[in-house]
């Protein structure tokens, strides 16, 4: 189950993360801004975020399983559109197309967790599904971003959808009825499940934590690529390389920031990771021109650390529900996240401008004091949150 569940999350997660190293490519052919470049990234995290406000009143009434197939086999025709795109605003229909079912997939999967694995288990669970996007960045996105270099950026998505289409079958025909949810379910009117989940303040605080969370990551991630490329002298094909190093290594670190979670405590992990990551945080947002092995050694750490502090917070995210109102809490947790991280890229996308007469980006360090400020509000929040189950 973990297997299916990880790969769901592998195609889901690199249907996000691909439109990040292709940015400069994306801004070339299209001849966009690095605002509508952000608007570009947003767009499927806003509409994820509205689909999983509206799966909220629903999601917790199906069999799991079915739930996964049916918002997966969206995803999936969503991803096939973004392949055909002819233009930018062709593909900004099928990237808000994509998010609506993507978006909910990755709650899903988090509530299946919460689901089936005991508590003291949980930590190390959802850093083997989580290492999802580390295994996205050693050999989905080199992949994409090869392809997108010798064919053109249309070729990822093709693959993407050819990938997708596997993963669903084998979803379909192995993974059991997940029902056990439902034996705690007790009919209820979609607003009193709301209001029931808003009315908890573990609940608020367990949203806070993912409303700072992201905008600590995802003001950076979507303009490392075009920064590399503008400001520090990496040329396009070389992008992945640096999803290829810190795949590698969070492939690794992400399974152990799940086992420590499990054995000192989840908070006290995120604390420790969350006060680390602020180091390569701020190297990497003022980065000059430097040798390519002292960037890689800088994006490597970047990644270690954001993955290290995302394990252990989704795990005391998940953990702060009971089960009856998990799914919908989580679909409620998704869209927070993904109107987060849209808002945090957007608002980048605000800040970083590109160099008169050149084509470096100016305001990535101020984005990295952003984030920073944002880090240490998330390590605040983290001493509110309390485990229920």
């Amino acid at each position: 189950m973990l297997f299916i569940l990880a790969a769901i999350q592998f195609t889901h997660i690199m249907d996000f993360v691909i439109m990040m190293p292709l940015g400069p490519q994306l801004m070339r052919v299209f001849q966009i801004s690095p605002k509508e470049f952000g608007l570009l990234v947003s767009a499927y995290t806003f509409s994820a975020a509205a689909s999983g406000l509206l799966s909220a009143f629903f999601i917790d009434r199906f069999d799991r399983k079915n739930a996964l197939l049916g918002l997966y086999l969206g995803f999936t025709l969503g991803t096939l559109a973004c392949a055909l795109a002819p233009t930018f605003s062709f593909l900004l229909i099928a990237r808000i197309l994509a998010g609506a079912f993507g978006g909910v997939l990755g709650a899903l999967v988090l509530a299946i967790i919460g689901d089936s694995i005991p508590e003291e288990r949980r930590g190390a669970a959802t850093g083997k599904v989580m290492a999802a996007f580390s295994i996205a960045s050693i050999g989905g996105i080199p992949v994409g971003l090869y392809l997108a270099s010798h064919a053109s950026w249309h070729a990822p998505f093709y693959l993407l959808t050819g990938l997708s289409v596997l993963v669903l079958g084998l979803a379909w025909r192995m993974l059991p009825s997940m029902r056990q949810h439902l034996l705690h379910h007790v009919p209820q009117h979609p607003g009193k499940v709301l209001l029931t989940i808003f009315s908890q303040s573990n609940s608020l605080w367990a949203f806070g934590l993912m409303v700072v969370l992201s905008m600590a990551g995802f003001t950076v991630v979507p303009f490392l690529s075009p920064y590399m490329v503008a400001n520090v002298g990496f040329e396009e094909a070389e992008l992945s390389y640096i999803y290829l190093f810190g795949g590698l290594a969070t492939v690794v670190t992400s399974q152990w920031a799940g086992r420590l979670a499990d054995k000192y405590g989840k908070g006290k992990v995120f604390m420790v990771a969350a006060l680390l990551s602020i180091i390569p945080i701020l190297l990497v947002t003022h980065l000059p021109r430097v040798a390519h092995w002292q960037a890689f050694v800088v994006t490597t750490f970047f990644f270690i650390f954001f993955g290290a502090r995302f394990v252990p917070a989704m795990s005391l995210i998940t953990s702060s529900i009971e089960p009856r109102l998990r799914g919908s809490f989580m679909s409620v947790n998704s869209s927070v996240q993904q109107l987060a991280s849209g808002l945090a890229a957007f608002f980048s996308g605000l800040i970083i401008t590109t160099a008169p007469g050149s084509q470096e980006l100016q305001g990535f360090g101020t984005v990295g004091i952003i984030a920073t400020v944002f880090t240490l509000l998330s390590m605040w929040v983290v001493t509110k949150l309390r485990q229920v189950s």
